[in-house]
């Protein structure tokens, strides 16, 4: 049997913000994606990365601990990340019996999101 995602994730380089967009699920098989988008966006050190989850349908503990480690790099070289919504109810749901929610930064204007960067 030959195992196939629909998952997609794919980075954009903006003048100051890393975009990283997420379509589809993701689990334990998708979430080596995540990490080689957090990687890049340490590599381009922008000033600001925005995490587009507008299709993103689902999420477990792999999506949680890859955010959360993302959110982590980019607090530790001072450097903002933001979650761009709306968010599906499965991963406010996700955020939210985890206690994590009030640690992300979140909007649902991508003009708000993009603006993150600054100048």
């Amino acid at each position: 049997m030959r195992w196939q995602s629909d998952t997609v994730v794919q980075v954009a380089r903006h003048r100051r913000v890393f975009e990283v967009m997420v379509r589809g699920e993701i689990d334990y098989d998708e979430s080596d994606l995540l990490n080689a988008a957090w990687d890049e966006a340490d590599e381009c050190g922008l000033p600001a990365t925005v995490v587009d989850l507008t299709g993103l349908t689902f999420g477990d503990s792999q999506l949680l601990r890859s955010l959360l480690d993302a959110r982590r790099r980019h607090q530790e070289s001072g450097r903002a990340f933001v979650l761009l919504g709306p968010l599906h109810e499965s991963v406010v749901r996700l955020l939210s019996i985890s206690g994590t929610l009030e640690h992300f930064t979140l909007t649902d204007s991508r003009d708000a999101a993009m603006g993150a960067g600054g100048g």
